[in-house]
């Protein structure tokens, strides 16, 4: 949003706030002091909002507008969010599925404000297969997720068992699992671990710099998310920035910019969300269909051309989706003259 924002002209102050979740460091950091009156977009989710704004000080928050740029992935917040809506004026999300469940907190004050990615389009570093280890002939399926943001939601238990119904253990056929932050729950990465015991499948832990990790989705062939829930779906959509093919599960966030034209779409069931860190509850969320999986990996990765049509339908149609439309209208909505 910072790189956008100063691609349409204004200027922008980055505030870095230390994690809720530790203790480095009890203030924000920044290179100067923005300017009274100047807006304030935290993105620092309803529950950790107050501490967020306590650790930037009086001093940066008093006289502002105040905009919580939130994220969650069920139709219904938990209570502990509603606190939150005391400190702001308004709240901006990535999508009208978010928007959908944060409306009744403060009606007619929600915006869906998607990530301006065409403004800040993921750049690959010039990296090649051979740079992450990866056979040049295979078809290479990727899944990438975030371990602290909830084994279940992100469910990659169920992108390896989609793959090897599809293509068992043939060598020609290889899903790569990128996981981020592996230690923050080291039983959940066991499970993954022993679920993935099969020569064609690899897990890669390594933190990676952007333009790295872009350089891999790029090598990939398809990127795969059969996720249960997505307030937005970051993964995909810069994959599909990329010109890669996606099969996703057809429900949630990334519902405001798929179709059956620009990805390959699983089916589901909605089901009640279980979710062994409590943090998902009280709600439904989808249980992806595994026979629609099956049917999309093998299709893609048996055709060359429609893996290219569908990534370039992709591309065009994530470059109109991600523009500076929304962005505009909320920076006016705030009073700016853009």
């Amino acid at each position: 949003m910072a790189q956008a924002v100063h691609g349409l002209g204004l200027p922008v102050w980055r505030l870095d706030v230390p994690s809720p979740i530790d203790n480095k460091g009890t203030g924000a950091t920044a290179t100067d002091t923005p300017p009274s009156g100047a807006p304030l977009v935290v993105h620092v989710n309803a529950p950790f909002l107050p501490l967020a704004l306590m650790r930037l000080g009086r001093g940066l928050t008093r006289g502002r507008r105040i905009i919580g740029y939130w994220a969650w992935e069920l139709p219904v917040v938990p209570p502990e969010w509603h606190g939150g809506r005391g400190f702001v004026h308004e709240i901006w999300v990535p999508s009208r599925f978010t928007a959908a469940a944060l409306e009744p907190l403060m009606p007619g004050r929600v915006r869906v404000v998607p990530p301006a990615l065409a403004m800040a389009p993921p750049t690959p570093a010039p990296l090649d297969r051979a740079a992450f280890g990866l056979p040049a002939s295979a078809v290479v399926v990727l899944m990438s997720f975030n371990l602290a943001s909830s084994f279940e939601r992100k469910n990659p238990l169920a992108a390896i068992q989609a793959f090897r119904m599809a293509f068992g253990e043939r060598t020609d056929r290889l899903l790569l699992i990128k996981v981020l932050h592996a230690d923050h729950a080291p039983a959940d990465f066991a499970r993954l671990v022993e679920a993935a015991q099969a020569p064609n499948i690899r897990i890669e832990t390594r933190s990676m710099p952007d333009q790295d990790r872009h350089a891999l989705t790029a090598a990939s062939d398809i990127v795969l998310s059969l996720h249960r829930s997505e307030g937005f779906g970051l993964v995909p959509a810069e994959a599909m920035m990329l010109g890669r093919p996606v099969i996703a599960t057809g429900w949630s966030g990334n519902m405001d910019y798929m179709d059956r034209d620009n990805a390959a779409l699983v089916g589901y069931r909605l089901v009640p969300a279980h979710d062994d860190r409590s943090v998902y509850r009280n709600a439904s969320w989808a249980e992806p269909d595994l026979g629609d999986a099956v049917t999309h990996l093998r299709f893609l990765a048996d055709n060359e051309a429609a893996r290219r049509g569908l990534g370039e339908r992709a591309r065009l149609s994530a470059a109109r989706s991600f523009g500076s439309e929304p962005l505009l209208a909320a920076l006016r909505g705030v009073g700016l003259g853009v």
